[in-house]
């Protein structure tokens, strides 16, 4: 099956931009809608990769942009919403479930047979958050549909990488704070690399035993929240107090951090927080996964304006 021309939704975000950077390195024609085709500059200008503006939200739209592709690959996520509902939000459940709905349609009267999307580990409809609970909806919508499309799901850990919001974030208030102070630190994740997940995604376009399949992408090694913020202080040099916090706290201080124009934190993210994001006994991964270490790639861009962070950064561009 020869993937030639591919409709990447979300591709303007994180980890959209790794696997554009993968598929135009390939010579396949990428298709990434946007909103706001000025704000991706650093996209238009790479080979093989248009961005038309356009409501990907309206099926019709969808349809039409489908046109001549031959795969659809689907990122598209949000991570916070105002409104809280149960089992979630009007804004988690048009971007995780009818968003979907609207994608497997369109591939329909499009005859665009090849879908990949993006869940996320612990995705399920009867989970602690709407996070979570819609993802796993979204999940269902997708793999119903694997008796008429050839579907893959893959449900990645948290994932780490140059432009994440993760690690970074942990790294900037470091740098600023004298005190940081961090609830659920025993929370547990399998952090992956943003280039293993992209080169997973497109690795399964054309890999027809993908199709039907849902693999959990994760790391080769298990964190707890404070870990990961003890190592982001280490590498940025950070002397600040980390602070734990109770649960009753924790929720305090996510919902105000929540108010914020742009939250960083949120009550739902905690709610995530319950379930650990780390791999499941048993479950599928890709054919030849090796993930990279966090500790191979984290030191290469958070601490490249400490002196250790600079050698670190040399050792990994000459691949010691």
């Amino acid at each position: 099956m020869a993937i030639k021309k591919v409709l990447l939704l979300g591709g303007s975000g994180f980890i959209g931009t790794y696997i554009a950077n993968r598929l135009s390195q390939r010579g396949i024609e990428v298709t990434i809608p946007t909103r706001r085709r000025e704000r991706t500059k650093a996209l238009i200008i790479q080979p093989n990769i248009e961005m038309p503006e356009a409501n990907i939200h309206c099926e019709q739209t969808l349809a039409a942009l489908m046109q001549g592709q031959d795969a659809v690959i689907n990122l598209v996520g949000i991570l916070h919403s105002r409104d809280v509902q149960l089992p979630y939000s009007r804004d988690f459940a048009q971007a995780h479930v009818e968003l979907p709905k609207k994608i497997v349609a369109a591939c329909k009267t499009a005859g665009v047979r090849r879908l990949v999307h993006m869940s996320a580990l612990q995705a399920d409809s009867k989970g602690p958050s709407e996070y979570l609970c819609s993802k796993g909806d979204g999940e269902a919508v997708v793999l119903a549909a694997k008796n008429e499309l050839d579907v893959t799901v893959f449900r990645p850990s948290v994932i780490f990488g140059l432009g994440d919001s993760f690690l970074n974030t942990f790294a900037s208030a470091l740098k600023k704070l004298p005190i940081f102070p961090l609830g659920f630190g025993h929370a547990r994740f399998q952090p992956v690399w943003a280039a293993d997940v992209a080169d997973a995604f497109v690795d399964s376009l054309s890999d027809e035993a993908t199709f039907g399949q849902t693999y959990e992408l994760v790391g080769p090694k298990v964190y707890t929240l404070r870990e990961l913020v003890d190592y982001t202080a280490e590498l940025t040099g950070s002397n600040a107090t980390i602070l734990p916090l109770s649960e009753g706290w924790a929720y305090l201080q996510a919902g105000l951090m929540w108010l914020a124009p742009n939250p960083l934190l949120s009550p739902d993210n905690l709610r995530s927080m319950q379930v650990d994001s780390v791999g499941q006994p048993g479950a599928t991964a890709p054919a030849h996964w090796q993930p990279t270490a966090l500790e191979a790639i984290a030191p290469s861009y958070i601490a490249l304006n400490t002196p250790k962070g600079k050698l670190d950064s040399f050792r990994f561009r000459a691949g010691r």
